[in-house]
């Protein structure tokens, strides 16, 4: 995105990265080609309502928005609350209810930048053969999982998985326009040079959900995931938050995770105070 302040410029770089004329971007907004013109070349000042209609119809990001309406002399609309703010409990209480029932297989929430916000035992179980000095905080997923001495060398499918990750990251960093992610995108694919320029190219035709392998828990584990974001938020921390759940391909797979979490959490009972 470009880093000109202007708000006409702003749009006119949203409305090409989602591929739309100013015809059916005035259309879907209810306003005037030779309005939005004006306002992309900087002939005419948007009102707020119309810059707000404008970011609905191009489904920018509530942080973007903001930095649309202060370009356009207008105050942000979007708070940013801290995560552990008392205002935020009821979405951290259910960030915790997900990942909690989802257990003992891996499941973790996210921020905007790849760090992880949340996770529960069967993450845990998961990254236990990560390198220490990669589980430092802030834990960033794309570190965690593609660093040499990270997730990556227990992958046995490690060529496509690479190529999968660095490619969303690639994405997610030219939609967003973030600069942390275009930051993060560089470093990981300097990891993997040749996983960044061949995007993964993998034949997936036989396949009905593209899966990862991994040499884990004593065994081959086989894992495919969802990810879910909160619909309608109106908080920049809620809007940029999303929960990965990672689910088995086999029951090999659940049999291991079920094992590894019921031991670990026998030792933890044994290693309580007052046992």
């Amino acid at each position: 995105m470009s880093t000109d302040t202007d708000v006409g410029t702003l749009l006119r770089d949203w409305r090409r990265r989602v591929k739309l004329t100013q015809g059916e971007l005035a259309q879907r907004a209810t306003t005037s080609a030779r309005h939005l013109s004006f306002v992309e070349t900087g002939r005419s000042r948007p009102s707020r309502d119309l810059v707000l209609r404008l970011a609905d119809c191009l489904e920018i990001p509530l942080r973007q928005r903001n930095t649309l309406l202060v370009a356009a002399g207008y105050a942000p609309s979007f708070q940013e609350t801290p995560l552990e703010a008392p205002r935020l409990k009821i979405v951290r209480e259910a960030m915790d209810r997900i990942l909690g029932a989802h257990a003992p297989y891996p499941a973790l929430a996210v921020d905007a930048d790849e760090n992880i916000a949340a996770m529960n035992i069967g993450t845990e179980l998961l990254l236990r053969d990560v390198s220490p000095e990669l589980l430092e905080p802030p834990l960033n997923v794309m570190r965690l999982c593609l660093h040499p001495e990270g997730l990556v060398r227990q992958v046995v499918n490690h060529e496509e998985w690479r190529g999968h990750l660095i490619g969303r990251l690639y994405r997610q960093a030219i939609y967003s326009g973030r600069e942390s992610l275009r930051e993060l995108y560089d470093e990981v694919s300097a990891y993997w040079p040749d996983a960044a320029k061949s995007g993964g190219g993998h034949d997936l035709s036989d396949t009905i959900v593209a899966s990862i392998r991994v040499r884990g828990l004593g065994t081959e584990l086989r894992l495919f995931s969802t990810i879910a974001t909160f619909g309608a938020a109106t908080d920049i921390t809620v809007a940029e938050l999303s929960l990965e759940t990672m689910h088995p391909a086999d029951d090999q797979t659940a049999a291991a995770f079920e094992t590894a979490a019921a031991e670990q959490l026998g030792r933890q009972d044994t290693e309580s105070p007052g046992r």
